[in-house]
């Protein structure tokens, strides 16, 4: 029920200021019926006060755009009620008191304040000196200034609780908005980390492998026990293609599906696997390492592999290269890996249209752990990858 009439009161504003203002009009022009003059035999009439009542109810339909315009006529029109010998009471002041609490509403704490000590200063010192002596104190000061108070503190307080109201739902909505826009961004993450970790799957090993096959076909006549070798070896490279291929596809099924068994994530411990990989298909890789080897992170150790993976494929892919060097240099909180060539033809430091993402992904898989990564041309030749990634994010 309360729901409903908070409802209407939104959707008819007018109706609603009208009904009030008709209300107020009601109880002040009750008020006029008591006299403050003697003798108590002694009426006076009631029109001026209904008069100065429908003057003041009347500046009452401007309390939304005119607020303290609308406090000033119906403190006047109370005044001037209170000097031709109306008793200043709360029926007589319910215009002034709606206006106070209306100026409350629209305004801050300290212009609603001003405003009703202005109208107190003002009706008090009336009242006082036409009110009959024998009348109480309280009745001729402490009553109209309380009933002028309270309305400020109601207001106020309603303006506290809408402000406080309209403050939790702004910030309900902007943390739905935060859960959204995380949630999107968690998404792209997760399927740019799934695409990285294809890109270098597929790519390195259909690199080598085909590099593989052309060295065996090369050597078919020649040199057939060495073809026979390559070609064995181009079976492990895709037996481990299709491994790795499968523990990747693997991370989009559900943690807890039991047909797809996880193989743990590669890292420098698989460096020589790596190496012995790209010797077969024809380039011979001299890993050296400086300083005192350190624990990695997971991240970080995977990082570093994909790395060194997806520098040694590009050699292969792009250099006329027949050897190539990855350095790995440890400091206390950073491993610096250098992978350089030696070779005629590098592969471009900016990616042409259609021409991949493998020096974007090692970016980005450096960036992705806190570090970061340069490429560029050797003034003595070849090309060179240099990533520094910290020993623990």
């Amino acid at each position: 029920m309360n729901t409903s009439w908070q409802r209407y009161a939104k959707n008819h504003p007018r109706v609603v200021d009208t009904m009030a203002i008709l209300l107020l009009f009601a109880a002040s022009l009750s008020g006029t019926m008591l006299s403050s003059v003697e003798p108590f035999t002694q009426r006076i009439d009631w029109w001026p006060g209904a008069l100065l009542a429908g003057v003041a109810c009347t500046a009452l339909w401007w309390h939304r755009s005119h607020p303290r315009t609308v406090v000033a006529i119906t403190a006047v029109c109370a005044n001037a009620g209170s000097a031709l010998g109306y008793l200043l009471t709360a029926l007589l002041l319910a215009p002034t008191m709606a206006a106070l609490y209306w100026l409350a509403i629209h305004t801050d704490r300290k212009t609603a304040r001003t405003y009703c000590f202005a109208v107190i200063a003002l009706l008090v010192p009336t009242t006082l000196i036409v009110a009959p002596y024998h009348h109480s104190l309280i009745l001729r000061t402490i009553n109209p200034a309380f009933s002028l108070l309270v309305p400020v503190a109601w207001g106020t307080a309603v303006r506290l609780r809408r402000a406080y109201m309209e403050a939790v739902h702004a910030r309900a909505e902007y943390a739905e908005r935060t859960r959204e826009e995380e949630a999107r961004h968690r998404v792209a993450e997760e399927r740019m980390r799934i695409a990285r970790e294809l890109h270098d799957v597929v790519a390195h090993h259909l690199a080598l492998a085909n590099a593989q096959a052309g060295t065996a076909g090369h050597l078919a006549r020649t040199d057939p026990d060495q073809a026979q070798k390559i070609l064995t070896d181009l079976a492990g490279t895709t037996s481990s293609a299709l491994r790795e291929l499968k523990a990747t596809v693997g991370l989009l099924r559900q943690p807890d599906d039991p047909e797809t068994p996880l193989e743990p994530s590669p890292g420098l411990g698989r460096l020589s696997e790596l190496t012995t990989a790209f010797a077969s298909a024809g380039l011979k890789v001299t890993v050296t390492t400086e300083g005192e080897a350190r624990q990695l992170s997971p991240g970080v150790d995977l990082t570093a592999f994909r790395i060194v993976q997806e520098a040694l494929t590009n050699v292969t892919k792009h250099a006329a290269a027949g050897t190539a060097r990855v350095r790995l240099a440890y400091s206390r909180d950073l491993l610096t890996i250098t992978v350089s060539d030696d070779g005629a033809t590098a592969a471009p430091t900016v990616p042409v249209p259609g021409g991949g993402f493998g020096l974007i992904g090692m970016r980005e898989r450096a960036q992705s752990v806190g570090g970061r990564l340069q490429t560029g041309h050797r003034p003595e030749g070849g090309f060179a990858v240099t990533t520094e990634l910290p020993i623990r994010p």
